[in-house]
């Protein structure tokens, strides 16, 4: 009998290794069973050759069981001790941090083709990382290489303040409210298009804007949200902005001078005061001009100079007179003519500001179509936080 069950153990461990394989992970190995299916065999008088299948099977069958059931309470433990790890959506954001701007290469050396300029606070996303100090970085049209040492990652804060949160209306016209309801008293009215600045998005379905009278809320509902940030400019988009604001001069300058001869000038129907015609094609022209209307009404989609226009239809009519055509849009009048930092305002630049629009006319004040109540106005340049100057002339 034990010469028998020898054998039948026997020839159940050798299937059990032919069927389980050399290396194989065993939770509960099929092999401690073999002894007993050699028990179940003689017993029933199987031979080896018989019985060996039907025993094996339902050991191997078992063991299985106890495997998966092994491997579930591991996997759910390990789950109970692991820290989930949460990645801020700025981790892979690169902001660079120089004086003017770093070169955008197209290989991790600066013997390299430069494919494009990544300016200061403008954002990229790191691609990967090379073993001698460079970073892969993609930021608009630019995919290409950058000294590690020039810019920042994985700094939230940095990422936040560089960049600008926007809400775009999609609906004909956006009220801003008072508080975060629509039992709120309206403050300000936007057109289809535009768009304001988002400081604050805590209150569930609302956020917190910017606007010419003040801070208010809107509802998520009725605008498109969108993260913004300075992106890096290609050779081929430095090389087409030059020569745009060369055409936009060129065009500004023959604009003036016809308007010059054409001597015209503008009265309101309803008044018998009269405006000097626009001047010599140049900033300060366009400043001066501008300020003929100082008293004059503000009206939400207006673009009368003397009846009443709002903050981008005063901007865009005074652009008229001198043959210059501009978009009756805040949001739109960010992306005409070519940027100058404030520092560097002129007379007739154009400031844009979160949901609205003004002229600058010089020593820090710019002139504007700015509420109802005041109609068009001076005020200081910084009453507001600016977001861009814009330059026609």
């Amino acid at each position: 009998m034990k010469k028998g069950k020898v054998r039948v153990t026997g020839c159940l461990l050798a299937a059990a290794l032919m069927m389980t394989g050399p290396g194989a992970q065993v939770y509960g190995s099929p092999l401690a069973g073999a002894a007993e299916a050699a028990d179940i065999a003689l017993e029933t008088g199987n031979t080896p050759t018989a019985g060996v299948s039907e025993a094996l099977a339902q050991v191997l069958v078992e063991s299985s069981e106890k495997a998966i059931q092994l491997a579930a309470q591991e996997k759910e433990q390990v789950s109970e001790n692991e820290t989930p790890v949460v990645t801020s959506e700025y981790s892979d954001i690169a902001i660079a941090q120089v004086d003017n701007y770093v070169n955008v290469r197209s290989e991790s050396n600066t013997d390299s083709e430069v494919v494009g300029k990544l300016y200061n606070n403008s954002a990229a996303t790191v691609l990967e990382t090379t073993d001698n100090g460079w970073y892969r970085i993609q930021s608009g049209n630019v995919d290409g290489y950058v000294k590690c040492e020039y810019v920042v990652t994985g700094d939230e804060e940095l990422a936040k303040k560089v960049s600008t949160r926007y809400a775009k209306v999609n609906t004909t016209t956006l009220f801003v409210r008072s508080e975060p309801s629509t039992d709120a008293s309206i403050i300000y009215m936007l057109p289809m298009g535009d768009d304001l600045v988002v400081t604050d998005e805590s209150v569930d379905g609302w956020a917190k804007v910017t606007t010419e009278v003040g801070e208010g809320y809107i509802s998520k509902d009725y605008v498109v949200m969108s993260t913004e940030f300075v992106k890096a400019e290609s050779k081929a988009e430095e090389e087409a902005r030059l020569a745009k604001e060369e055409e936009e001069r060129r065009r500004a300058d023959a604009a003036a001078t016809a308007a010059r001869k054409k001597g015209s000038s503008e009265s309101s129907s309803g008044s018998s005061k009269s405006y000097s015609s626009p001047g010599s094609s140049n900033g300060q022209a366009v400043a001066s001009y501008a300020s003929q209307f100082i008293g004059n009404p503000y009206v939400y989609g207006g673009t009368s100079l003397t009846n009443g226009a709002d903050c981008s239809g005063f901007v865009m009519s005074v652009y008229a007179a001198f043959g210059v055509g501009l978009p009756h849009s805040s949001s739109g009048m960010r992306g005409v003519g070519y940027e100058v930092s404030l520092s560097d305002a002129q007379p007739g630049d154009i400031v844009c500001y979160s949901g609205h629009v003004a002229i600058y006319v010089g020593g820090g004040t710019i002139v504007h179509a700015s509420t109802p109540e005041s109609g068009i106005k001076y005020s200081s340049v910084n009453y507001r936080s600016p977001i861009c100057v814009r330059r026609i002339f």
